[in-house]
């Protein structure tokens, strides 16, 4: 017969195996704060007395007492460093001006035309021809014909000033290379009947401005300083050879000899 017993703990089962509660893992720190904390102990290594900071800070002090000569090897690569970029941001601000101008003066030259003499005198038999050829070989460039001769002229100018002032061979193989230039569209652009005398005339006139450009230059082998005179005398020295002593009698001394 069912009982109707609802008195706790009649129908629960016992467990036999407990669960045991597993310890707690120690929290782990934010890597932010371990970071913070790496950092902070390299830092305060580093400014100790043997610390790197602390060596490059004494270089740093001692840099106007030694000089630029014997300062430390990482201060002077630093300021070398410095000193090229310097430079390399100047000449390029320099450049760029020097690029501007260059080419408002390109753009403002009147064009070139065939057939136009725009100048007069003997140099116009070198200065047509040339104005001719560039007008007439300079229809498929990306420029025209008018900056194409205004560099003609820039680099027959520098050429004659830096030839006459610096002597620098470079600077006399352009002026050369310019020349044989000039005298080739003198040459191409001048009719036939006429040609052997504009040719002519340009050499002539090439001739007489490289006086002026290529001053200085010489084909003689420089010699640096005196050579030594070297004087042979056809003498033969012979040496005197000293004589032997002569070898004793084995009597001498003795006042009776056989």
């Amino acid at each position: 017969m069912p009982t109707n017993d609802n008195t706790p703990g009649h129908n629960r089962q016992e467990l036999t195996y407990l669960p045991v509660p597993l310890p707690k893992a120690p929290p782990k720190p934010p890597r932010l704060a371990a970071l913070r904390e790496t950092v902070r102990d390299w830092w305060d290594r580093a400014w100790d007395v043997d610390g790197v900071l602390h060596a490059m800070w004494d270089d740093v002090l001692s840099a106007p007492k030694d000089g630029l000569r014997y300062m430390a090897p990482w201060l002077r690569a630093v300021l070398m460093v410095a000193g090229v970029a310097f430079v390399v941001l100047l000449a390029k601000a320099a450049g760029n001006v020097v690029l501007q101008a260059l080419h408002q003066i390109l753009t403002t030259v009147p064009k070139v035309q065939v057939g136009v003499d725009t100048s007069s005198g003997v140099a116009s038999v070198v200065d047509q021809p040339v104005r001719t050829y560039i007008a007439q070989h300079s229809a498929g460039l990306p420029v025209a014909a008018s900056t194409v001769y205004t560099l003609w002229l820039l680099t027959g100018i520098t050429g004659l000033a830096l030839g006459c002032l610096s002597r620098n061979n470079g600077v006399r193989a352009m002026w050369t290379g310019w020349g044989a230039a000039t005298v080739f569209m003198v040459w191409a652009a001048t009719p036939q009947a006429s040609r052997p005398v504009a040719a002519g005339l340009a050499v002539l006139a090439w001739t007489f401005l490289s006086a002026f450009a290529m001053r200085g230059l010489t084909l003689r082998r420089r010699v640096v300083g005196h050579p030594a005179k070297v004087t042979v005398k056809p003498e033969i020295h012979v040496p005197v050879q000293p004589q032997a002593p002569a070898a004793e009698h084995p009597h001498s001394g003795c006042p009776f000899r056989d």
